[in-house]
């Protein structure tokens, strides 16, 4: 990799936060809010209070928890081979939410899991969108 495309990739993960911030905010609203959300109201209310619930002992939570980063593919510009990756999922267990939660059975963790991981590669999609504006790609 040159020093075009070492600054090029400086540039873009210098816009990664505010890419992620804004993913988050858009895939939370198209999964959650939409007309056809990917959780139930209840197993949403759920998924909050565990959030809250690890944020009171000391823990990130689980929005928010989930982290991207770009990645290059060294066979060519970086223009053209920069993308963004999903380096962690947030999912919750029983064992990740101490005490307090007793709603959380095995289908509703399933559940719950597979909609944040589905959430977390939305974001990533809608990242990749952003870079894709930003370099000028189609």
């Amino acid at each position: 990799m040159d020093e075009a495309d070492r600054q090029l990739v400086h540039e873009v993960r210098s816009q990664l936060d505010g890419w992620t911030t804004s993913a988050r905010s858009e895939a939370y609203t198209e999964l959650f809010e939409g007309d056809d959300p990917i959780l139930s109201t209840e197993e949403l209310r759920l998924l909050d209070a565990v959030d809250s619930l690890l944020e009171r002992h000391g823990g990130d939570g689980v929005w928010g928890t989930d982290q991207y980063g770009v990645h290059a593919d060294s066979s060519g510009p970086a223009s053209d081979s920069l993308g963004i990756v999903c380096v962690y999922h947030p999912q919750v267990t029983r064992d990740s939410v101490l005490r307090g939660v007793d709603d959380l059975d095995d289908r509703t963790e399933e559940r719950i899991n597979a909609a944040l991981w589905t959430y977390a590669e939305r974001v990533t999609d809608i990242i990749e969108r952003e870079l894709d504006e930003y370099l000028g790609r189609d």
